[in-house]
């Protein structure tokens, strides 16, 4: 089959928008047939006539139409921030579309224009995105070098960055600049701090930049180690993983830099939060049923903030569908849905991935041994001192089954 010979024409541009653009590439704006991009791109050509295709949560259906389009050899014209093959539309085009059908014209690069706002030599940064993207993967990447330029979102702002990065263990006085309207008129430089930044709001077209300096180089520990009191966390008739058995809990997940924890079965939110500070490069998913214990989790996330936790309001294992495969998930609660949460950890957890439940009754021990005989099943029984008249006693606590299961290389091949 013969292929259409006229190319799709992406375009980059800055936040200036048309101003400077060689007057063949607005000929050739002005005579496509169709003309695609987000709302802010299209708005700087308010007089096309031709067919607009706007951009929007996601990017699927503009994909299909333009796979349409050059299959017919229409004129198309894609609008994009920038370089469009650096974290833009142009990897998502050439999934769907062969180069020969991509002419790109990129503009500067955000990252660009910044380090040169900044009057900053750059060959030696890394440029990241938390556009779209894991928070977690960004900081993880930004704490290990010297220097870092971050796309950022309307989630992930500035300040919720610097703050990710402070919980990472960098220096409340590490530098770092926001860059505003990169290109255009309204471009403002902040230059300060990741303590000032972390409570600060910014306009929403920016770009983060950080120095590590010599902070990247050196081995940081975590800025909250685990083990907080279980008195420290709302919840309601003591329906709380106790604290002996989180750090257990924890330590068998072992929750590396840059992986993913799903905490199924919630409750307060204890697990999930604790896991979040003590490893701020992580990213945890946390799903929680019952409506008041949600309302404690999230009182609880306003007492111990954690930005790379997600915590959502639904059940498992339905909502774990758009959940990046994990290296570990924590299931708590009352030991329902066992067989299907069981099936799902076999599926989804990455190879080596662990699967720590803590389990109270016989009934769901036994299940669970049924389905993973090769687990490791342990009891914990914590007993604590308790005051009787002047003397010392010992107070029970309910006994809890931990059992620990890892997906071997045998166990991705069922």
């Amino acid at each position: 089959m013969t292929r259409p010979s006229r190319p799709i024409l992406v375009l980059g541009l800055t936040d200036a928008g048309v101003a400077g653009l060689p007057e063949a590439l607005r000929e050739r704006i002005q005579a496509a047939a169709l003309l695609v991009g987000g709302a802010r791109h299209l708005a700087a050509f308010p007089n096309f006539a031709g067919e607009r295709l706007t951009i929007s949560s996601t990017v699927d259906p503009a994909l299909e139409r333009l796979a349409r389009a050059w299959e017919h050899g229409e004129a198309v014209v894609v609008l994009a921030s920038g370089d469009p093959l650096w974290y833009g539309i142009g990897a998502s085009l050439r999934r769907v579309l062969p180069p020969e059908a991509l002419e790109v014209v990129p503009a500067p690069t955000a990252a660009q224009l910044a380090f040169a706002a900044l009057a900053e030599p750059w060959h030696d940064a890394v440029l990241l995105s938390a556009h779209g993207r894991p928070l977690a993967d960004a900081i993880a990447a930004a704490v290990a070098v010297p220097k870092a330029a971050i796309l950022t979102d309307s989630r992930n702002t500035p300040a919720v960055i610097a703050a990710a990065l402070l919980a990472a263990g960098l220096s409340p006085a590490t530098r770092c600049a926001v860059c505003e309207h990169l290109g255009g008129s309204a471009q403002r430089i902040i230059r300060t701090t990741l303590a000032a930044a972390s409570t600060q709001t910014f306009a929403a077209l920016n770009v983060f930049v950080l120095w590590c300096g010599d902070q990247a180089t050196k081995q940081r520990t975590p800025a909250f180690a685990p083990g907080l009191s279980d008195e420290a966390f709302s919840t309601e008739a003591g329906q709380i993983t106790k604290r002996e058995v989180r750090l257990l809990s924890l330590a068998e997940l072992a929750l590396g830099s840059g992986e993913v924890l799903w905490d199924i079965g919630a409750g307060s939110g204890s697990v999930g939060i604790e896991a979040a500070r003590a490893q701020p490069a992580a990213h945890v998913y946390a799903v929680e049923r019952r409506t008041q214990f949600v309302a404690h989790a999230q009182e609880n996330m306003r007492r111990f903030p954690a930005p790379n936790l997600d915590l959502i309001h639904g059940e498992a294992p339905e909502v774990c569908d758009g959940w990046p495969d994990p290296h570990a998930i924590f299931v708590g609660g009352s030991g329902g849905h066992l067989a299907e949460l069981i099936d799902l950890a076999r599926r989804r957890l990455r190879l080596g991935g662990r699967l720590v439940l803590n389990l109270v009754a016989l009934e769901h021990l036994h299940e669970v041994c049924a389905l993973l005989p090769e687990a490791r099943v342990s009891q914990v029984q914590i007993s604590r001192g308790a005051p009787i008249q002047s003397m010392l006693r010992l107070e029970a606590l309910n006994p809890v089954f931990v059992v620990v299961w890892k997906k071997r290389e045998d166990d991705a091949k069922r």
